[in-house]
């Protein structure tokens, strides 16, 4: 069907809503139901309003190609198994990662709430997302929240050359009383892999010491980079922090480990197998709410008071940049790039849905 007003050889910015709209139609039309589709849609438009567009609406035809082929399940059977009063299990079905990794959540949750903290392992689920989406819902329940998760080999061990391990984000954060709140999210390697595909599809090169190519040879080059494999950061350190990722993420679980997740991308022949482990602890835990925000407030403060090195503007903390973005974002519209707004008008296509990106 043919496009109205949506550019294809520009960058264009759009409004959040109208983006999450759309994806959650598009979503519903490869057969999630309403509920996933909104959980889904929110999870992938918050990703790129925060400028994390290597995990936003860019991704929206890769989950969709995974359930037209069927090695996503669109409605899955979630079950939870509280497996002692402070832990629960949970199997997704292999149903949409965005949409398990958001029950995990909040089962890890509802525990905290009765006991002060909780856990949930995940297994048989899928590619996730942006971390700090499971952070932030944490710190909206006025919770410190850890979120870990597996992925497909991307990364050699310390030392070795072919893909073993996965990127595998560590997330982390907790409520603040002023400013935003204090979020980590980071992925074990240099860079996180998704940033080479955007490299690969617009031929863009990347700067050394990121990757390797399928030679084990270093290389600066986005595809040969994304067909090769990324390197650890702080070399040793980094495929340590993974190996744990892999230990309370999937051999914990009970989820796919050591190499058995498969891509997203290319790994089309079956499920994904991808594990999460979630925490959530209650920020009044030892002292009343108000006071644990006040001393996290007074540490970023003291932090961001500290003298500043030579080039630098000003000390921001961890999450702070992305919640700038997001303010900016939400104010002017998200920038999509036109590689972006293809591959949106590609699913809409095909979902019969008219785009209005002016």
């Amino acid at each position: 069907m043919q496009q109205v007003n949506t550019p294809t050889n520009r960058n264009v910015r759009v409004a959040s809503s109208k983006l999450k709209a759309l994806v959650c139609r598009i979503f519903v039309y490869n057969g999630l139901p309403g509920d996933h589709a909104e959980i889904a849609a929110h999870a992938l438009v918050k990703a790129s309003l925060r400028g994390v567009d290597s995990h936003g609406v860019a991704r929206v035809a890769m989950y969709c190609e995974r359930l037209r082929r069927k090695v996503t399940n669109p409605r899955p059977e979630i079950t939870v198994a509280r497996v002692t009063p402070a832990v629960a299990q949970i199997d997704g079905d292999n149903g949409l990662g965005l949409v398990v990794g958001n029950c995990g959540m909040n089962e890890a949750i509802a525990i905290a709430k009765e006991f002060g903290i909780g856990l949930a392992g995940v297994k048989r689920s899928g590619h996730y997302g942006m971390a700090a989406l499971y952070i932030l819902q944490a710190i909206e329940a006025n919770c410190i929240g850890m979120a870990f998760t597996n992925a497909s080999p991307a990364m050699a061990v310390w030392g070795g050359r072919k893909p073993f391990l996965g990127t595998s984000p560590f997330a982390a954060g907790a409520p603040s009383g002023s400013g935003p709140p204090f979020l980590i999210d980071m992925a074990c390697s240099v860079v996180a892999r998704g940033k080479l595909k955007f490299a690969a599809q617009r031929g863009e090169p990347i700067p050394e010491g990121l990757a390797l190519d399928k030679k084990g040879r270093p290389t600066t080059d986005g595809q040969a980079a994304f067909e090769g494999v990324v390197l650890p950061f702080g070399g040793v350190k980094g495929t340590a922090l993974s190996m744990l990722m892999e230990v309370l993420s999937g051999v914990l679980t009970g989820a796919a480990f050591g190499g058995d997740v498969r891509n997203p991308f290319t790994g089309l022949d079956g499920f994904q197998g991808t594990g999460h482990f979630f925490m959530a602890l209650k920020a009044d835990a030892f002292m009343p709410l108000e006071q644990f925000k006040e001393r996290l407030g007074t540490l970023a403060a003291r932090a961001k008071a500290q003298p500043p090195a030579e080039g630098v503007d000003q000390i921001l903390m961890p999450g702070e940049p992305e919640a700038l973005t997001e303010s900016e974002r939400s104010e002017n519209g998200i920038p999509l790039t036109p590689d972006v707004v293809a591959s949106l008008m590609a699913e809409a296509d095909l979902a019969d849905i008219s785009i209005d990106f002016t």
